[in-house]
């Protein structure tokens, strides 16, 4: 059976989170930026087919929310009928409750 393919979408607040991501990190090497940029790119893009396949945010535990790892970094998304939502991307090693006072939970 054939994979149902759905769009990826990028939330405002998870291309800013990226686009900082990647900028502190060009800051020491453009090259390591890049890589990680791409990686995260792929990652969401791999969602397309299989969004399923990776596992449910523990800290949320609804089923609809999951994340896969860019290097050391969580891909937040949000899996819908027709499309995925990647609605964060931060670094694993920071505080997740404080990382969800300072931000709209009801994106996740």
């Amino acid at each position: 059976m054939a994979a149902r393919v759905r769009a990826v979408v990028w939330s405002d607040a998870a291309r800013n989170a990226l686009d900082e991501v990647i900028e502190y990190i060009a800051k020491d090497s453009r090259p390591a930026a890049m890589r990680v940029l791409d990686a995260a790119l792929d990652a969401a893009q791999r969602l397309a087919a299989f969004p399923e396949r990776a596992r449910v945010v523990p800290e949320v535990n609804q089923e609809a929310i999951r994340e896969v790892f860019v290097f050391r970094h969580r891909l937040m998304y949000r899996v819908e009928s027709t499309r995925v939502v990647v609605v964060a991307f931060l670094h694993g090693a920071r505080d997740f409750a404080l990382w969800r006072d300072d931000h709209d939970v009801e994106q996740l």
